[in-house]
């Protein structure tokens, strides 16, 4: 089943996953270590930065993927879409 060789940017993508999953991990076992609830807060805020970050890098690799396979004013509703994403959580 896993012999086969995917799209490289759905590798890039299930790539970027597995490092933003090895980082939020790595944030809570150091959390425990460090065991201070200031601490975690801090950890967290960081964390913060990550998640967006990771959901655009993963969303420009899967847009860059589809150019050229779909045409421009369904790429500009996606483009829009993610646009009110990030609209729609910001305070």
């Amino acid at each position: 089943m896993f012999f086969f060789l995917p799209d490289k940017h759905v590798l890039a993508m299930a790539a970027v996953r597995v490092l933003s999953s090895m980082i939020e991990l790595s944030a809570a076992v150091l959390m425990l270590k460090l065991n201070r609830v200031d601490s975690a807060l801090k950890i967290n805020a960081v964390l913060a930065l990550v998640g967006p970050t990771v959901m655009l890098t993963v969303t420009a690799l899967g847009l860059w993927g589809l150019a050229g396979k779909i045409p421009p004013v369904k790429m500009l509703a996606i483009i829009l879409g993610v646009g009110c994403i990030f609209y729609g959580v910001r305070r």
